[in-house]
């Protein structure tokens, strides 16, 4: 793993302490970025052109930008994914918004 990568495990992790501190326990998230790693688990989960409901349940707990699609959009971890990953977590951001 990159310093990169593992900075965006870390923050993948970081998105799971944020929710459950604030009520909500993502283990589904948690499970996927503990077997799969931060990067591999995100692409997993934007592979597919949905809202998932973890995104809406952040949103309902004021936790939108501590979102794996927040961190997906963040210009330090551009490189790690494609632009069309980046834009499906934009598109659904967005459509959140």
């Amino acid at each position: 793993m990159t310093p990169l990568e593992s900075d965006f495990h870390a923050a993948m992790l970081n998105t799971y302490d944020i929710a459950k501190a604030n009520g909500y326990r993502p283990t589904y998230f948690l499970q996927m970025v503990q077997q799969y790693g931060g990067v591999a688990a995100a692409k997993r989960l934007l592979a597919k052109h949905e809202i998932r409901a973890g995104l809406m349940t952040l949103r309902e707990h004021n936790l939108f930008d501590a979102s794996m699609e927040a961190l997906v959009i963040q210009e330090r971890f551009a490189s790690l994914f494609t632009p069309e990953e980046i834009a499906e977590a934009r598109w659904r951001l967005d459509e959140l918004r």
